[in-house]
């Protein structure tokens, strides 16, 4: 019978560091995007609409390096003698690893390296394994972060590995149950999302897996059509196999990165597989709520080859992504309503097909295979009726916990209670016991259960100290009001209307709390008001004004030099770097801006010698061409150091 154990897995990795304490109220670290008209109207309108304004209330995770020393990671296995399956549960629940013991691979790219990188909504994000992404494009807040974990017995007997957590952006709840019956070949995920709100909420889920990649293998799905972008801002419509002469199911035949959104719209069960020259490979199949499948490559260019070394450094083959969503493409949402319970069922394992049938040049053949392949994994089970047992145990409780997640969700729960609000039974399937607040939520908590003590808190802040968390939502606007008037009073009430859009509002609470005690992270949060006004030279001068009351802090630093450049006084920008601590100096984006204000400021020697002595910009963003920019700019017409390239695209070279 199938049992879930803990282990360990012990492997290089770098210190993910503490959040950055600076909230980012006002924009997202997502590119926009450009739909051409030959996109259906259907997914015009779902990409319409529910692009939040900001990733509030969560902090980044931006403060780590690419220094690795070996770190234990405890994990949850699941093993049936056919299937093992690893999860990391304080990693965001990632399956970390997944093997079919008939023959004996490993089906995901399972990173031996923990590195994160730039890749996430909050920042930070690692590549490999497979991912549950909530809330909005990109990868989810909860990427890096600690899942509540635990172990329930199904109805057969077989341990099941729940995985939930409370998402702040959309406000809602959602679980993964995975399980591998006794005689699967597949591992079986639940999932099952809960809008406990009084209203619709913007929803989009998008599940990644990492494969590995090489010139044998190709990806499959049912399809003749995909929606594609290439980097450039733009999504099309392109046919499948075949797009320009190349048959782009190979990814390795691609010089550029790019996704292929696949158009399964036909298919009653979705799916998507990774096969390769021996016909085995990773397949990924559901019931049809998830109907989106995308392929992602990095390309054979110089750039997408620099990004795989960066996230997986020291391995000797690439991966892609093959993923799978709620709509066709990861530009949309679709709301879902008051009150509404979304669940589906997603199994990975072994497509185990034959190469030949499946690496036709006769795609329609070879995708009939697959589907044949896939079929038969799943036993010829009606993944309707896998559904169907799955919700018979949803809400039964967690019989042995594993590890906690955050305590925002016990939060949520007791403002939800006092206020007379919807929420879910607390002894229902994802329980978030009062055991779980922590330092995070003391002062939040203490606005629902005690005032007094809220009141205290408030008064009793140092100014000099940033606030260690942040809310959102009008009934912790009415409860910070109905407090007295205060320097973190204020701050907090300046920030909620920051996060709403609502800037003026939000610049003179930001000014009242000046008034009450001048604080960085108000000046700060007054400068970027500014900024967003074009007022460079006024928002120069307010975070300069921050930097004389705290000078540790590397966001503040970043963000004076840029203010400085953007108001055309190079020369000041400099003097930040130059007044900054020896440990701030040497941060890779703090370089990376002397560099660039140096050429600006006519000291090409200073801008030549930060090239020289090197600049390692561990949170380099996806897409991001600042070094390769620097380069040109210090060394124009010279090659790009492969070192420096992260172009993603040919025609940026």
């Amino acid at each position: 019978m199938t049992r879930v154990h803990q282990d360990e897995l012990t492997l290089p990795a770098a210190t993910l560091g503490p959040d950055d304490p600076l909230p980012v109220p006002h924009r997202l670290l997502e590119n926009p995007f450009e739909l051409s008209d030959e996109v259906p109207p259907q997914i015009q309108h779902g990409a319409g609409f529910g692009r939040p304004r900001s990733m509030h209330p969560y902090l980044l995770q931006n403060h780590y390096t690419r220094n690795r020393s070996p770190r234990t990671l405890p994990t949850a296995v699941l093993d049936n003698g056919y299937v093992r399956a690893t999860f990391t549960p304080t990693l965001g629940g990632r399956l970390w690893s997944l093997i079919d013991h008939a023959s004996g691979r490993e089906l995901l790219h399972a990173n031996t390296v923990l590195q994160p990188a730039n890749l996430a909504l909050r920042n930070a994000w690692f590549a490999g394994g497979v991912e549950w992404n909530i809330g909005t494009k990109g990868h989810a807040a909860h990427t890096m972060a600690p899942l509540h974990t635990a172990t329930l017995t199904g109805p057969d007997g077989a341990q099941i590995l729940r995985m939930w957590e409370f998402d702040r952006l959309r406000q809602v709840i959602f679980q993964v149950d995975a399980c591998l019956p006794h005689d699967s070949r597949a591992l079986q995920v639940y999932v099952r999302i809960q809008n406990p709100n009084d209203h619709d909420v913007p929803m989009y889920w998008w599940s990644n897996a990492a494969v590995p990649e090489a010139e044998d293998v190709r990806v499959l799905a049912p399809a003749t059509q995909a929606y594609a972008t290439s980097y450039d801002g733009a999504v099309r419509v392109v046919p499948v196999p075949v797009h320009q002469a190349v048959d782009r199911t190979w990814s390795t035949r691609s010089r550029d990165a790019a996704d292929y959104f696949y158009d399964v719209s036909a298919s009653p069960q979705p799916w998507i597989a990774s096969v390769d020259g021996t016909g085995h490979g990773l397949a990924q199949a559901s019931t049809s709520r998830l109907m989106g499948r995308k392929l992602f490559l990095w390309g054979t260019g110089p750039g997408g080859q620099r990004w795989q070394e960066w996230l997986s450094p020291g391995q000797d083959r690439g991966y892609l992504e093959i993923q799978a969503g709620l709509l066709a493409t990861q530009f949309e949402h679709v709301m879902m309503p008051a009150g509404a319970s979304w669940d589906w069922v997603e199994v990975y394992g072994d497509v185990a097909a034959d190469p030949g049938q499946a690496h036709s040049t006769d795609w329609r053949a070879a995708v009939a295979h697959t589907e044949e392949r896939i079929h038969a994994l799943t036993g010829g089970a009606d993944l309707n009726e896998v559904l169907a047992r799955a919700r018979t145990f949803a809400d039964a409780p967690p019989e042995q916990m594993i590890s906690l997640g955050s305590g925002w969700g016990a939060l949520e729960a007791r403002m939800r209670r006092a206020s007379g609000q919807r929420w879910l039974a607390d002894d229902g399937g994802t329980p978030f016991g009062p055991k779980t607040l922590g330092a995070e939520q003391e002062l939040w908590a203490a606005l629902v259960d005690d005032p007094q003590a809220a009141e205290r808190m408030l008064a009793g802040a140092n100014p000099l100290q940033p606030p260690p968390s942040y809310v959102t939502g009008q009934y912790w606007q009415e409860a910070l009001a109905a407090m007295p008037p205060g320097w973190l009073r204020d701050y907090h009430l300046a920030v909620l209307a920051h996060a709403r859009g609502a800037d003026s509002e939000a610049e003179e609470w930001y000014r009242s709390s000046v008034d009450h005690r001048p604080s960085a992270w108000a000046l700060r949060g007054r400068a970027l008001i500014a900024t967003t006004r074009g007022e460079h030279q006024l928002a120069t001068d307010l975070l300069e004004s921050a930097l004389e009351l705290t000078g540790d802090q590397p966001t503040l630093l970043l963000e004076a030099i840029t203010a400085a450049r953007a108001a055309g006084q190079p020369e000041r920008a400099l003097v930040f770097v130059d007044q900054a601590a020896p440990a701030l100096r040497d941060h890779g984006r703090v370089r990376l801006l002397e560099g660039f204000a140096a050429v600006e400021a006519g000291e090409r020697d200073r801008a030549e010698a930060v090239l020289e002595a090197g600049v390692e910009i561990p949170d380099l963003r996806e897409g991001e061409l600042a070094l390769s920019d620097l380069w040109a700019a210090v060394h124009p017409g010279r090659p790009v150091p492969a070192h420096y390239d992260f172009r993603m695209r040919q025609e940026q070279s």
